[in-house]
C-alpha cells in the first residue's frame, strides 16, 4: 500500500465533516496517524461504552470523516468501509493485522488495548474510575480507506 497515490485536498474544501481522532493527543495519536497515512492502519477498535457515555451514534459504512493529529490539524479525509459490534473476546487476528501496529499476536494486541482502556485517562473520559474490560466487553470494530490528505 505504501505506493498508492492518494489525492490531496485543501483544508478550506472539506465541508464540514465530522472529525475523527485515534488515542488521545500525544505519542500514541502521532503513531496511529503516521500509520494511517503510510496505509498500514485501516481498521480500530473502539469501546461500545465510549459511544454510549458520548452520546454518539456508531460510525457507519460510507459515513466521511476528518482525521485530525494530536495538534488538532486536520490531515486526512477518510471514510468507513465496516462497522461492527462484537464482543472482545472474538476478535480476530485478521482485525488484529488490519490494524496495522505490529502486534506479534492476539494476546500483544489484547494486553496493548486492555492498558489504554483501563488507563488514567481513558477512566476519567468515562467518568469511571475503576472501568474494566473483559471478553464480554462490546468493541466497535471499524475499517476505513484514507480518500485524501489534507493540505493547507
Amino acid at each position: 500500500m505504501a505506493n498508492r497515490q492518494i489525492p490531496t485536498v485543501k483544508a478550506q474544501d472539506v465541508g464540514n465533516l465530522p472529525r475523527d481522532e485515534f488515542a488521545f493527543p500525544g505519542p500514541e495519536r502521532d503513531r496511529l496517524v503516521k500509520a494511517i497515512l503510510d496505509g498500514g492502519k485501516t481498521a480500530t477498535t473502539s469501546l461500545m461504552t465510549e459511544f454510549i457515555h458520548d452520546h454518539e451514534p456508531l460510525p457507519s459504512s460510507g459515513r466521511r470523516t476528518i482525521l485530525v493529529n494530536s495538534d488538532n490539524q486536520l490531515v486526512a479525509v477518510f471514510r468507513y468501509a465496516s462497522v461492527s459490534v462484537i464482543r472482545l473476546g472474538v476478535v480476530t487476528w485478521q482485525h488484529v493485522l488490519n490494524e496495522g501496529e505490529g502486534y506479534k499476536s492476539l494476546a500483544e494486541w489484547r494486553e496493548a488495548h486492555e492498558s489504554f482502556w483501563t488507563s488514567e485517562n481513558m477512566r476519567q473520559a468515562l467518568d469511571d474510575p475503576d472501568f474494566t474490560v473483559d471478553d464480554q466487553t462490546l468493541v466497535v470494530l471499524e475499517t476505513f480507506d484514507v480518500e485524501a490528505i489534507v493540505v493547507n
